[in-house]
Formats: structure tokens, sequence, C-alpha cells
């Protein structure tokens, strides 16, 4: 099964979104849960297990929720508002500080977001950086998983990368880490160049 990002998301009654994320068990090396954006205001960015995923295309994925259902998942990003206490003090001054002609600054709030995340997982991006052991070498496209377990088995470059117009698969067993948004390889761009090209066959939907 190919799990695409940046596609349309299709519900059982109607348009959902589009696919953002993947949110994988780095153990079991299965993917978990999708992240779709929803297309209905305010687009908010919604955490989908995998098990409700019908059927998933290079162009659309289609889920067995209702976009009620969908609107109903768990949120994927978290907002905090945290009171900034430093405005409206100087250094070394007690007290409140006005200006001019004696208007005291408002309390403001900064907004905070971080993505929610299942514990022990991680969240894959599409356009996450690929970096081989002597550089960069592209940026991921799309996922295969193994349907039959769940897992994920490679990793697939798809455009922009350094090997021209052929796809770049690479197993997940390739990954040395994973920090700020960036998939370390144990490969070097050779070894890279040298892996077995896995013909993917894509259905075209209309």
């Amino acid at each position: 099964m190919d799990i695409p990002m940046n596609v349309d998301v299709k519900c059982s009654d109607g348009p959902g979104g589009r696919s953002c994320a993947i949110v994988l068990d780095p153990i079991s090396e299965k993917v978990t849960h999708i992240v779709v954006k929803e297309k209905r205001f305010p687009h908010a960015k919604r955490l989908i297990p995998v098990d409700i995923i019908w059927q998933s295309t290079p162009r659309h994925i289609d889920l067995r929720c209702t976009m009620d259902q969908l609107s109903q998942a768990e949120p994927f990003v978290d907002t905090d508002y945290l009171l900034n206490d430093d405005i409206g003090t100087v250094a070394g001054m007690e007290g409140s500080l006005y200006l001019w002609p004696y208007m005291a600054p408002e309390n403001e709030y900064l907004t905070v977001e971080y993505e929610h995340i299942p514990p022990g997982e991680m969240a894959f991006h599409r356009g996450a950086r690929v970096e081989a052991t002597d550089g960069y070498v592209g940026r991921i496209d799309e996922f295969l998983v193994d349907p039959a377990n769940g897992q994920i088995t490679h990793l697939v470059l798809r455009e922009g990368h350094l090997w021209g117009q052929r796809d770049v698969t690479i197993p997940v067993s390739e990954i040395q880490h994973m920090d700020d948004d960036t998939v370390h390889l144990k490969l070097s761009k050779d070894r890279i160049g040298q892996l077995p090209a896995i013909p993917l066959r894509r259905r075209v939907t209309h």
C-alpha cells in the first residue's frame, strides 16, 4: 500500500481534506496514523488511525468515516497560550512602566503550538530532508507500507533527488535516526544509487 502525502482525503460522504504527515512507531516500524488537514474551517489537523483507511492511491486516500466523524478525531496540533510576563517592564526598574501619555501596555499572550504525537512514536512530514552519510540526497514524497502487517517498508523519493527521473526507494532499516524533520541514513550516496529499483504500481483514478 502506498501512503502519499499532500493528496486529497475523501470521507464516505464528501471531501475530508489533505494528508500532511504520517505517524510511525519506530520500534515496530508500523504506521499508526495519518494526519489530515480538514477541508472545512478552521482547517484543523486530525490524527486518523490507519485502520479506517479504505483505500489509498497516488492521488487520494479514502476513509471509512464521515466528515463529521473526521472533525471529531483527536487533534494533531495542540495550542497553548502563555502570558508574556516580561511585557511592560524595564530591567532595573520596579513596578509598572507607563508610556506617554500615561498609557500602560496590555498583557500579551504568546501562542505556542506543538504536535500531539502518541508517546513513543514519531511524525514524518512530506518534504522531510533525507541525508546520506555524505550529504543531502532528496526529500520524502511517499511511504510504502506492507498491507499484511501495517509495517512501513520504504521511503520513496520521487522528485528533486540526485538520481533523475527514477523513483528511489530506501528501506527503513537503513534509517540511522531522525531529528528536526530530517531523516539521517546509514548509507552513502553511492550506496543509495546502487539500491535495486522496486517497481511501483500506481493506480490512476478519475
